[in-house]
């Protein structure tokens, strides 16, 4: 979804508003000497977990209340409070460009002494330096819980046929071709919702280029044309697998079909499985780390921050904030929120993964994970609907064509930012 005139408006000026009023943030303390403090949330879905973890805060805690609001269209509602001076003292969103944009807006607080940091598996703190537009000194976000991106794959069916889990992209291959002989569909793709085409994009990119692409790009060390080629090459190799015109299909449709076994597998993230659960409650999901590459030891896990939590600048009661953050990263807080959203909890510690990513657990435990590639393209470049563009042009130039147009493209949309990264690395030198 591109983001519209009004969105942008409110963000240049919520960070006008905080960088020149910094005394909204509503942690107070009351005339009964209780502090409050709250918390916005951009995740719907996840509201039953908060309002336990919420409970179980305020019932342990006698000089702080906490309050955590989750409201639908919660960015909007955040950049409309902002705009009002009206600030949470904690939002909890996903590590994707919205956080990149608030963070370069200067609204977060640098929360590098808060001593959880140390308790945070490296991979994720590597992904919150990545998603900065310019490098910045400090930390302005914790790591919460993370999703993952390979192969979703009906594991009684490969029991069946006694099909292997391929570890290169050879073997993936051949694993493809003997499923077709079976007159199952190995893949199933559900294109005509432009965004799933960035699923097994983003897992194939995370082996295939580096994590840093876009920064690099943005400096002007490198081009797409040179780091995406490979990329480019085999998604297209996917469609000769996949249901026929998968542009007709949409990525419930795909979800459906995956259920009632007419593939044997689906490219997606693990955020599908309830959708898939919720068609075949009773079937046996498992998954695997996309294969890109011809050597195992150089497959990359697609795995991304899908909730960390940032304090906003300006907060009157740091220290009743700081409380809150340690009390969200006890491990039984967490597992409050495992519990009811899965996921693949960011701190380090004993936590049981869902059954479903059982085939990725080895690359969690060693952290061999990079984030979605697409948590750093601006949404107004539409990069889905360029992919399924690309996909669906046969012509013997195509990916030339696709390759010279994202470079176009991300010169277009990131013109400001370059600019900026160029004076950063005049400045360096």
């Amino acid at each position: 979804m591109k983001k519209s005139r009004v969105a942008i408006s409110l963000l240049t000026a919520a960070a006008i508003s905080v960088s020149t009023l910094l005394s909204g943030c509503s942690a107070d303390s009351g005339k009964d000497g209780v502090t409050t403090v709250t918390m916005l949330q951009y995740k719907p879905e996840a509201v039953k977990a908060f309002e336990k973890i919420e409970q179980v805060f305020n019932d342990t805690h006698t000089d702080i209340k906490l309050k955590i609001e989750s409201p639908n269209e919660a960015m909007t509602v955040l950049k409309t409070r902002l705009i009002r001076e009206d600030y949470p003292d904690i939002v909890g969103i996903g590590g994707d460009m919205n956080y990149s944009n608030f963070l370069d807006s200067d609204l977060f607080e640098d929360i590098s002494d808060i001593e959880v940091i140390g308790e945070i598996k490296p991979a994720y703190l590597k992904m919150e330096k990545e998603l900065e537009l310019l490098p910045k000194e400090g930390t302005y976000a914790l790591p919460y819980v993370a999703n993952a991106a390979g192969i979703l794959y009906n594991k009684d069916m490969f029991e069946q046929y006694g099909w292997e889990i391929p570890e290169t992209w050879s073997e993936f291959i051949a694993l493809c071709d003997e499923i077709k002989k079976t007159g199952t569909d190995p893949l199933y793709l559900g294109y005509k919702d432009t965004w799933t085409c960035l699923a097994p994009w983003n897992a194939l990119a995370v082996g295939l280029a580096p994590s840093d692409v876009c920064s690099s790009v943005n400096a002007g060390k490198t081009t797409f044309a040179a780091e995406y080629d490979e990329v480019a090459e085999k998604i297209k190799v996917l469609l000769d697998y996949a249901e026929p015109n998968p542009y007709a299909y949409s990525y419930n449709d795909a979800c459906t079909a995956f259920a009632r076994g007419q593939s044997a597998m689906f490219p997606i993230g693990s955020y599908a499985v309830p959708q898939i659960l919720s068609v075949n409650p009773d079937m046996n999901i498992d998954s695997f780390t996309f294969p890109a590459n011809d050597k195992e030891e150089d497959n990359v896990l697609n795995s991304g921050i899908d909730l960390h939590f940032s304090v906003m600048k300006g907060t009157k009661n740091k220290e009743a904030v700081y409380e809150v953050l340690r009390f969200l990263f006890k491990d039984e807080t967490v597992q409050i929120y495992l519990d009811e959203q899965g996921g693949v909890p960011c701190k380090e510690g004993d936590f049981k993964l869902p059954e479903f990513l059982n085939g990725m657990e080895q690359y969690i435990k060693e952290d061999r994970m990079s984030d979605f590639h697409d948590h750093h393209y601006p949404s107004e470049m539409s990069v889905d609907a360029m992919i399924q563009t690309y996909l669906m042009d046969k012509s013997n130039n195509s990916a030339q064509i696709f390759l010279e147009r994202f470079d176009k493209e991300w010169t277009r949309y990131n013109r400001d930012l370059i600019a900026r990264v160029k004076k950063y690395e005049e400045g360096q030198k």
